[in-house]
């Protein structure tokens, strides 16, 4: 396992589910996973968790708000202040990646907090709803 994908995986986990249940952080990571494995995203847990549009004045930086991940690119820090949360995160992140957790998105590519619907929850299968989160999976 490359340190880079876990570093990636666990500060995706800690900024999107720090204050999910332990399942919804293994579906947080699952998500990230099913969609390295799908050929319709990048194929490394750091490429998709930083996925979205860049501004062409200044390389590699995100536009606000338009990432894939929230946390990635909404103006704030991405340096975990829970140190303990950012361990169970990493710990999580770790089982994930080598594929020793079950996937409790069922196969979810997508997902979103349940306080917001985006337009592009009704073009995907919505499959569970963990927590605060509900997740979908975009059919082949």
């Amino acid at each position: 396992m490359l340190v880079s994908s876990l570093i990636c995986m666990a500060t995706a986990i800690y900024f999107e589910a720090r204050g999910e249940p332990m399942a919804g952080k293994i579906a947080v990571a699952n998500t990230i996973m099913n969609r390295v494995l799908d050929d319709r995203f990048p194929n490394t847990v750091c490429d998709v968790v930083t996925q979205g549009p860049t501004y062409s004045w200044k390389e590699g930086y995100p536009v606000k708000n338009r990432c894939q991940f929230s946390f990635y690119c909404d103006g704030k820090s991405d340096l975990p202040a829970n140190q303990e949360a950012f361990e169970d995160a990493l710990s999580i992140a770790r089982l994930v990646i080598d594929y020793q957790m079950p996937d409790l998105s069922e196969g979810a590519t997508h997902y979103h907090a349940n306080y917001v619907l985006p337009s592009w929850a009704a073009t995907k299968t919505r499959t569970v709803t963990i927590n605060n989160h509900v997740f979908y999976r975009w059919q082949k």
